[in-house]
């Protein structure tokens, strides 16, 4: 089952970077889980978020935030509103229901009318 993160929300982020010290390469990133079959394709409510910095290429794990980061980033997961979790079926899902469906009516057709 193939699934994937998209990128829904990124933000610059004018705090200092711990790794280099720099105040303009901060990254804040939001992402989704998008699981997608053959079937259906499903957003997921499975937010997962990333501080890289992108002058020293390093990511910030939590234990390297600073307080000011720490809030910075806390009142970010606050404001960010992330897409609905919810379940598309795909066209192959539709044909499947539908064949059942007429399988079922024609199997019933049968046993009901050959009675008579």
């Amino acid at each position: 089952m193939p699934e994937k993160f998209i990128e829904f929300k990124a933000l610059v982020l004018k705090n200092n970077c711990p790794q280099c010290y720099s105040t303009d390469g901060l990254r804040l990133t939001f992402k989704q889980k998008i699981v997608e079959t053959a079937l259906y394709k499903s957003i997921t409510s499975e937010i997962q978020d990333k501080l890289a910095c992108e002058t020293c290429n390093s990511i910030i794990y939590p234990v390297q935030w600073t307080d000011d980061i720490e809030r910075v980033v806390e009142y970010q997961k606050k404001a960010f509103t992330p897409k609905k979790p919810s379940t598309y079926l795909k066209k192959a899902t539709w044909l499947i229901i539908v064949a059942v469906i007429l399988a079922v009516i024609a199997i019933l057709f049968f046993v009901f009318y050959s009675e008579l």
